[in-house]
């Protein structure tokens, strides 16, 4: 089935990270493409970092941009996003971020962005969503990541339909690609309760 019905997506990324070039290009590409594919792009609301370089790119593109921050976190806010939400915490802006998201993608990041991927991952894997999880692989930055995805595979810690959930990519197109041709996995056995 082919999701030609993703029209916002959610990007986990660093609220630091702005001054590596390669990082900071491959937000600009990715939003350019967003913003090109009449996509809104949905983050977390902040003006720093590579999440600041994310959402001008793709405002200056001409995209649309809805940001989600908490209230301890409104002195980073981004003034310029088309539509801002005000949560009162954390876990609310992660789960408005995917209430209003069709896909998801991390771009690299740090403890904040891996935490994002993690629970975005585990809640497909427990059924919350059924949305695609994209992870923008630039410059090998998740190769260890990815390798330690392999090992929790190999080991018999991830099922197979659960590791397939997590789509990789190191070009924006590739990867939106992979999103739209995503299908949702199905167990192989039923969870022992």
């Amino acid at each position: 089935m082919r999701r030609s019905d993703i029209k916002s997506i959610c990007i986990f990324c660093g609220s630091l990270g702005e001054n590596s070039r390669i990082y900071a290009e491959a937000a600009r590409s990715v939003a350019r493409l967003l913003a090109e594919k009449k996509v809104t792009l949905v983050y977390g609301g902040a003006r720093t970092g590579l999440m600041g370089v994310l959402a001008d790119a793709a405002l200056s593109a001409g995209g649309k941009v809805v940001g989600v921050i908490p209230q301890e976190l409104m002195e980073f806010r981004n003034p310029r996003l088309t539509q801002t939400f005000v949560v009162k915490d954390m876990h609310q802006r992660k789960a408005q971020m995917a209430r209003m998201a069709d896909a998801f993608i991390a771009l690299p990041g740090g403890l904040g962005t891996m935490e994002e991927l993690f629970e975005t991952w585990t809640w497909s894997q427990l059924g919350i969503h059924s949305k695609p999880c994209g992870l923008m692989n630039v410059a090998g930055f998740y190769d260890n990541l990815l390798a330690q995805a392999e090992t929790m595979l190999r080991e018999g810690f991830v099922l197979p339909c659960y590791r397939q959930i997590l789509i990789t990519g190191d070009d924006p197109e590739e990867l939106m690609e992979k999103l739209h041709s995503f299908e949702t996995p199905s167990p192989k056995r039923e969870w022992v309760t």
